[in-house]
């Protein structure tokens, strides 16, 4: 493997070439029900969006069904539940989110329209306040933590066009001003199919296609890349690059099997409304898989790339500066549920085939100790 470092005018360029080191995910202890049971246990979890690391080897499980945020140890042992359905100090009505940021656990409750504050025991510390009412996907509507004492939240302003999604900067003390948008990219148009029919309308995703992936990072700048090319730039603003990352990568080609597994919701819906009124007609096969799933920055400065290939995807780490340090196997996860990161721990969330949530710890193991 290879890294090299150069720059065009103040923008640095990192470029990581060869195989990287293989590091593995070793499971430490998997958190939830075997079964349904009458007596539920504390490993028995409603809805499970969102999950933290934090200090004393402590794993905090926010629980969106029941209102409750679960404290476990790595040895899986139960440790306290705190929480309860309510508006009042200490009660959740829509927690979407969980991250540790300083000497404090927040919690992220649309329901409310407030982030709560508490001790790593549960004791209530205060509240900020947030936008109310939100609903969506946990894998947007959470918190971002990019630094031991920094988190960015889902959030919404008043622009020049009206509301816009927002990334708000928290940290221990508060609101940190860090408030970054979303990037926005000509690649989004032709991403969706709308179709029209007798009165009504469906919207298909198109298969494979590029969109733009995109994560805050600490000191108010932005990772983002398109996910058809292996290149992540690092922004302040609207315009300013930083840095650039790229990898050299072979491209992979979309198998007929695969196209046409990935279009059957949009072909089925052609069968039932011959007459339907699509834009576009049809989706556009594209050239290659994207090769970039999820970018996601850990509290220790690391940048986790999920990569798309044929044979499993894979998660590539790479340095504050750039470097590609390692590859590892991507575990089995629940959509839309984000991971959590720690220095020597990762934690993911995964549905089963009865429908019940689980949270597993994964040890980093460099060269797979």
């Amino acid at each position: 493997m290879t890294t090299t470092v150069d720059s065009v005018g103040l923008v640095i360029r990192v470029t990581n070439t060869g195989t990287p080191p293989e590091w593995q995910l070793t499971p430490v202890v998997s958190i939830g029900p075997k079964s349904l049971t009458d007596a539920a246990s504390p490993d028995e979890f409603g809805s499970v969006p969102s999950a933290a690391l934090g200090p004393n080897g402590a794993l905090f499980v926010g629980d969106n069904l029941n209102h409750e945020v679960r404290v476990f140890g790595l040895d899986g042992a139960h440790r306290r539940t705190f929480g309860r359905f309510g508006e009042g100090p200490g009660e959740f009505s829509g927690l979407y989110s969980v991250a540790w940021v300083g000497d404090r656990l927040l919690t992220l409750d649309f329901g409310v329209g407030r982030i709560g504050e508490f001790s790593a025991e549960g004791a209530w510390l205060g509240q900020r306040e947030v936008p109310g009412g939100l609903t969506g996907s946990p894998a947007q509507l959470r918190f971002f933590p990019v630094g031991v004492d920094e988190a960015f939240a889902a959030g919404l302003r008043t622009g020049p066009a009206g509301l816009e999604s927002v990334f708000v900067g928290h940290d221990s003390r508060g609101v940190t001003g860090d408030t970054l948008t979303y990037v926005r990219s000509p690649a989004s148009a032709g991403s969706t199919i709308i179709c029209r029919y007798d009165g009504g309308m469906s919207l298909f995703d198109v298969p494979f296609r590029a969109r733009l992936v995109q994560h805050p990072g600490p000191g108010g700048v932005m990772y983002v890349a398109l996910s058809d090319a292996y290149r992540i730039a690092v922004i302040r603003g609207d315009a300013d690059t930083l840095r650039v990352i790229e990898r050299a990568l072979p491209a992979e080609p979309v198998s007929d099997e695969e196209w046409a597994a990935a279009n059957q919701a949009f072909e089925a819906f052609r069968a039932d409304y011959p007459n339907a009124s699509c834009d576009p007609r049809r989706p556009g096969r594209p050239d290659g898989k994207p090769f970039i799933a999820a970018l996601f920055v850990a509290p220790d400065g690391r940048l986790w790339v999920e990569v798309v290939r044929t044979a499993g995807n894979r998660w590539e780490l790479f340095d504050a500066e750039g470097q590609l340090l390692a590859s590892l196997p991507v575990r089995p996860q629940r959509e839309h549920a984000a991971p959590a990161f720690g220095p020597e721990h990762m934690v993911t969330i995964r549905r089963d085939s009865l429908d019940l949530d689980h949270v597993d710890v994964w040890r980093i193991d460099p060269g797979g100790r």
